[in-house]
C-alpha cells in the first residue's frame, strides 16, 4: 500500500513502479503552481494552500472574481492589479484611518459620493468602543487605507482554484453562477480566443463554457487515490519537449512501430537473490586475475562450482586462496590475525579452510561467524549459497581496500587515460587527413583551365593520392602502427610513444586505420576499471553486459529478479523496444548503438561456444556408450578440471 495515496497493489513490480513515480521531482501543485515537487510534498503543497484559501476575506470574494473573470493578463499582472484596486477602491463599511484636524483618527465610511469626477466619502469618526461620535465628508487623500488583509501567495491561490483556464482565465461555472458573474464572452475577446486555438467552445455566440473536462492543464493517465491533481503539468498550447520521464510518454500518432520487448531467460543455477553477488564476485576475480594471480575461469563454471558440494574443490580453493594471498601481503589485521596464530603462509588444499575461518573470526560479519565451526568441521560444501557467496564478497570488500589494489587501480586509471588521449589524437589527425584529400580531389576535379586541360597538382607538394588519403611530406608524416604493444614497466614514458612512427608513401589505408582503432580499444579493455549499466529501461530495469561471458543481463530496480539475453535477435529485440521519447530509454538505446558492435560479436562468440560445446557433449555421450568416458570430460563439468596456470609460471 502507498502510505499517502492509500492505493493497494497486488503486484510488488507495479507497486514499485508507482512509488518511484511518485518520488521523482516531476509533480505540480495545481493551486500554488509551484513545481519540481515529489508527489507527497505536492499533496501537502495542497492542503496548506487550500486551507490559506479558505481563509479568504468572504466580503471580498465577489469583486475579485468579477475582476478576474475573463481577464487576459498573466497571474503576476492579474495579482498586482487586483490588489492595486482594492487598496484604491473603498466600500461602505470599511475602517480605516482618517485626517481630522491634523490628526489621525480611526474612521468608518458611511456612504461613498461621485461628484463629476471625484469621489468623496462620508465618515463617521469612532472611538475606542468603535462607537461613531462625530461624522464628515473627507476626500479620497484624507483617507489612509490599511494593509490587505491577505498576502500575494493567498490571492495566487485563490484564483487557480476558483479557475478552470487561464486564457482568459474563466471563474468556475457554480461560482459565476453563485455570485452573479455573467458567462457571456465579450466580444473583444471572442476573435482572440478563436486565434489562440482555446479548448472553450463558444455556445450562441455568446457564451463560454468548458470544454467536459479540458482544463488549462493536461494530466497523465492516473490520479491519486484522493483525487488529488498533482501531475505533470503542459500548456496544451505548447507541444511537449521529448525526451521527458519515460513513465509519462504516452502513445503518439507519429511512434514507429515497436517491437515487443523480448522476455529475458532466467534459468540460473543458484537461487535469483544470489545472481547480483554471484555476478560482482566473478566480475572481480575475472577482471583482475592477473593481479590476483588466478586464472580466469567462466561464469558458468564458476557458478557451478558454487553450487557444487565437494569441500576441496579447485576453482573455489584458488579463488579463496588468491584473495587471501593479497590480504596477507597486505601485511594489514588479516596478517597479524594468522601470526598469532603462528599460520605458515602458504595456503593448500588441506589448509586452505583454516584461513577461511581465521578471516571470519577477524571480520566478525553475525551472519557468517556462525557458520565458522561448519567449516572447520569440514563441510564447506554442504554451505547453502547465500553463504559461500556471502564470505566471497566480504572477501572480495577487504581486497578493495588494499594498497595493492588501489595501485593497481591508478595504474589502469593513467594508463586509459594515455590511451584514451592517443585515440583522440589518431581521431584527428584522420579526420585531417580526409579533409584535405577531399579538399584536394575537389580542387583536382574541378580546376579545368579554358583550353580543357586539367589543373594538375605539384609534385613537390603532395606524394600522391590515393583511396582518399594523402600522403604528405615526411616532416607532415605521423602515421601511428598498431602492431607494438605499449610497454608497461616505463610508466614515465607516453603511452602514444609506443606505436611507431612510419611513412607510407602509397597512403594509410582504411584497414589500417580500424587496426590502430581496434588495438586501442583492446587496450582499454584490458586496463579494467568497473563495469557499469548500459542504462535502465523506462521501468527502471538496469541492463549489463558482461564481455568475458557474452550475455546482456536484465536486473530488476529491487535486484531480486534477474535474466539475460544471448543473440544479437535478442538485441535487436531490446532496440526496437525502446521509445526514445524517454529519458531512460533513450539513454539506454543510445549506449547499446554505440556499443552494439562490440555486444553482438560478444553475444555471437557465445552462441558459438555453446554450440560447440553441446556438440563436445553429445560426442562424449556416444563415446561412454562404447567406452564409459570419465564424466569430467563433459564440458558442462569443465568446472571440476579447472587448473590454475599461474601456479605454473
Amino acid at each position: 500500500q502507498v502510505r499517502f495515496t492509500k492505493e493497494i497493489f497486488k503486484d510488488y513490480q507495479e507497486y514499485l513502479n508507482r512509488v518511484n513515480l511518485y518520488r521523482q521531482r516531476l509533480w505540480t501543485c495545481k493551486i500554488t503552481g509551484k513545481s519540481n515537487l515529489t508527489y507527497e510534498e505536492a499533496l501537502v503543497s495542497e492542503q496548506l494552500a487550500t486551507e490559506r484559501v479558505q481563509q479568504f476575506p468572504k466580503e471580498l470574494v465577489a469583486s475579485v472574481l468579477h475582476m478576474v473573470q475573463f481577464s487576459t493578463l498573466k497571474l503576476i499582472d492579474l495579482v498586482n492589479g487586483i490588489c492595486k484596486k482594492l487598496q484604491e477602491r473603498l466600500s461602505e463599511g470599511d475602517q480605516l484611518y482618517g485626517k481630522k484636524e491634523q490628526s489621525v483618527c480611526p474612521c468608518k465610511i458611511l456612504k461613498v459620493h461621485e461628484v463629476a469626477d471625484k469621489v468623496l466619502y462620508e465618515v463617521g469618526w469612532i472611538n475606542k468602543d468603535k462607537i461613531i461620535i462625530d461624522k464628515s465628508v473627507v476626500k479620497a487623500e484624507d483617507l489612509i487605507r490599511k494593509k490587505l488583509p491577505f498576502g500575494r501567495d493567498v490571492l495566487k491561490a485563490f484564483i487557480r482554484e476558483s479557475t478552470s483556464q487561464s486564457f482568459p482565465w474563466i471563474v468556475h461555472k457554480n461560482l459565476a453562477k453563485q455570485y452573479g458573474i455573467s458567462t457571456k464572452l465579450p466580444e473583444e475577446l471572442r476573435q482572440k480566443v478563436l486565434t489562440r486555438g482555446s479548448n472553450l467552445r463558444i455556445k450562441n455566440k455568446d457564451t463560454v463554457e468548458e470544454e467536459g473536462c479540458t482544463k488549462k492543464r493536461k494530466k497523465t493517465n492516473f490520479e491519486g487515490s484522493a483525487g488529488t491533481k498533482k501531475v505533470k503539468e503542459e500548456e496544451e498550447a505548447e507541444p511537449i519537449k521529448y525526451p521527458i520521464d519515460d513513465l509519462l510518454v504516452q502513445p503518439g500518432a507519429d511512434d514507429p512501430v515497436f517491437t515487443d520487448r523480448p522476455t529475458p531467460s532466467r534459468d540460473f543455477s543458484v537461487p535469483m537473490d544470489c545472481v547480483g553477488d554471484l555476478l560482482m564476485v566473478w566480475d572481480f576475480c575475472s577482471s583482475y586475475s592477473r593481479m590476483l594471480q588466478l586464472w580466469p575461469f567462466s561464469l558458468e563454471d564458476f557458478q557451478n562450482a558454487i553450487c557444487h558440494k565437494d569441500n576441496n574443490l579447485v576453482l573455489i580453493v584458488e579463488s579463496h586462496s588468491a584473495i587471501l594471498r593479497l590480504l596477507i601481503k597486505e601485511e594489514g589485521e588479516y596478517f597479524t590475525a594468522i601470526e598469532k596464530k603462528s599460520r605458515s603462509g602458504k595456503i593448500t588444499l588441506v589448509t586452505w579452510t583454516n584461513y577461511i575461518c581465521d578471516f571470519l573470526e577477524m571480520a566478525d560479519v553475525p551472519q557468517l561467524s556462525t557458520y565458522v565451526a561448519t567449516i572447520k568441521r569440514g563441510h564447506y560444501g554442504l554451505l547453502d549459497t547465500h553463504v559461500k557467496l556471502g564470505i566471497f564478497q566480504e572477501l572480495v570488500s577487504q581486497a578493495l581496500v588494499t594498497d595493492a589494489f588501489r595501485v593497481q587501480l591508478g595504474t589502469y586509471i593513467e594508463q586509459r587515460q594515455e590511451l584514451s588521449s592517443t585515440r583522440r589524437e589518431v581521431a584527428l589527425e584522420e579526420g585531417r587527413k580526409r579533409r584535405e584529400g577531399k579538399e584536394l580531389r575537389k580542387a583536382a576535379s574541378g580546376s579545368k583551365v579554358s583550353n580543357g586541360g586539367t589543373l594538375q597538382v605539384p609534385e613537390n607538394q603532395y606524394d600522391n593520392i590515393q583511396n582518399g588519403h594523402i600522403s604528405m611530406e615526411r616532416d607532415e608524416e605521423a602515421h601511428l602502427s598498431a602492431r607494438k604493444n605499449v610497454s608497461k614497466n616505463r610508466k614515465s614514458k607516453s603511452l602514444k610513444d609506443s606505436f611507431c612512427g612510419s611513412e607510407d608513401k602509397d597512403g594509410a589505408n582504411e584497414a589500417d586505420a580500424k587496426k590502430n582503432k581496434d588495438y586501442l580499444e583492446r587496450e582499454i579493455e584490458k586496463r579494467f576499471v568497473r563495469t557499469n549499466p548500459l542504462g535502465k529501461d523506462k521501468n527502471y530495469n538496469r541492463y549489463w553486459f558482461f564481455a568475458r561471458d557474452g550475455r546482456i543481463f536484465v536486473e530488476s530496480p529491487d535486484s531480486k529478479l534477474w535474466g539475460y539475453y544471448s543473440s544479437t535477435e535478442e538485441l535487436d529485440a531490446l532496440l526496437g523496444s525502446l521509445n526514445p521519447k524517454g529519458v531512460r530509454e533513450k539513454a539506454l538505446h543510445r549506449q547499446l548503438k554505440k556499443s552494439y558492435d562490440s555486444i553482438s560479436s560478444g553475444l555471437q562468440k557465445r552462441t558459438k561456444f555453446i554450440a560447440h560445446k553441446i556438440a563436445m557433449d553429445e560426442a562424449v555421450v556416444r563415446r561412454s556408450t562404447r567406452v564409459r568416458a570419465p564424466q569430467r570430460d563433459s564440458p558442462a563439468l569443465a568446472f571440476l578440471s579447472y587448473d590454475n596456470k599461474w601456479k605454473n609460471r
